[in-house]
């Protein structure tokens, strides 16, 4: 891919028409410290009506906010900036968008240098509120929850992504006789999960349990390691479990098993979190990560983006994941949008499972749509 210049024709899908200057009109020597609210959002060239969705949608066939290819153009920060995210892991799909910009230089070319460190999120969250990091690719976890709640300066700022039409990643059950997909007895039985309490899939799991008469306080957890979570599956050590992409190929279609649910379509669960140094010490850094991020996605991972055997394979060797493997599963919905509410469903999950206690963090104080509607050119 050739690196941009303002002026430069951008090719296809969507972010805001304009006539924004090339450098950021935010950006000096110091860093904006205003804060999003006192910002001013201008068009942005490449980046229409459609990168941008209404967040109370949550039509599970709703089409993911998009701008043309190569949108929204690189504004060069006029000083240079290091920026460290910590991410679970790098060999997950889900990571790709990251790995690529990095990869492809859309990071560098809005004056960011990034550097990715596997870091799980509880060890993560402290560095962050701190700025010991910048941002956090994770979810908003029960962790998570009770950092802000204790008086962690954090905020989700991006989506990652929601299930492609035909996955199955999600809540898999062993049947007993007379049991179907339609009408399973959930309560009492054993689940195997890898996270245990306070994941971002006790929303779901809550919506798949109760239909199948059970609820996050009926059924007993049991934690297991990534390549354990299946084999218990299979060998009958747990009666249920949450099954990843492609994990979940092992088991359907074979009789036994029941799909129950899985993520909402439409819905991301995760995604990017910043801590006070992008969302507030330096704004224009936050916006120019989440720019690049944007327009990579744009640019790279529209729509099917496993129908381009070439991508498949560069993604192959990036993630260093099988190209079967990557294959073996649905195209990802990338969505950098966050869903009204989300955080609020979550947390009535966390709280039936018992790992969050009290009232509801409000949104306002977990949830921040205002550097990704500036880096498409959105005014709310």
């Amino acid at each position: 891919m050739t690196r941009r210049t303002c002026g430069v024709a951008v090719v296809s899908v969507a972010a805001l028409l304009a006539s924004a200057a090339c450098s950021s009109p935010y950006s000096d020597t110091s860093g904006a410290k205003a804060g999003t609210g006192t910002r001013t959002i201008g068009p942005v060239e490449g980046c229409g009506k459609s990168s941008w969705t209404d967040p109370a949608d949550l039509a599970p066939d709703r089409a993911p906010a998009r701008c043309e290819p190569l949108a929204p153009s690189a504004q060069p920060l006029a000083r240079k900036r290091k920026i460290t995210i910590a991410t679970g892991t790098l060999s997950a799909e889900y990571v790709a968008p990251l790995e690529t910009a990095v990869d492809k230089g859309e990071f560098k070319a809005e004056g960011l240098d990034v550097a990715l460190k596997v870091l799980p999120t509880p060890d993560a969250l402290p560095l962050l509120a701190k700025g010991d990091i910048d941002a956090l690719w994770a979810a908003p976890e029960a962790a998570v929850m009770n950092g802000i709640k204790g008086g962690f300066d954090i905020k989700w700022v991006a989506g990652n992504f929601s299930p492609g039409p035909g996955s199955k990643s999600g809540l898999w059950v062993r049947t007993k006789e007379g049991e179907t997909a339609a009408r399973v007895e959930m309560a009492g039985r054993t689940l195997g999960t890898m996270i245990g309490k306070g994941s971002v899939i006790a929303y779901p799991m809550q919506k798949a349990l109760a239909r199948h008469h059970g609820g996050l306080d009926e059924i007993q957890y049991r934690q297991l390691g990534s390549a354990d979570v299946l084999t218990a599956l299979q060998n009958g050590g747990v009666d249920s479990a949450w099954l990843l992409d492609p994990v979940w190929r092992k088991v359907d279609g074979r009789p036994g098993y029941a799909f129950l649910g899985g993520q909402p379509a439409g819905e991301p669960l995760g995604g990017l979190l910043y801590g006070p140094t992008l969302l507030h010490d330096d704004v224009d850094a936050g916006v120019a990560l989440l720019r690049a991020y944007i327009r990579t996605v744009n640019t790279f991972f529209v729509s099917d983006y496993k129908k381009d055997a070439a991508f498949v394979a560069y993604l192959s060797k990036l993630l260093k994941i099988d190209k079967a493997v990557l294959e073996a599963t649905p195209s990802l919905r990338m969505d950098w949008e966050i869903r009204k509410g989300t955080t609020t469903r979550l947390q009535a999950a966390y709280r039936a499972q018992g790992a969050t206690q009290g009232s509801a963090v409000p949104e306002s104080r977990t949830v921040d749509r205002t550097l990704y509607e500036e880096a498409v050119g959105h005014v709310p």
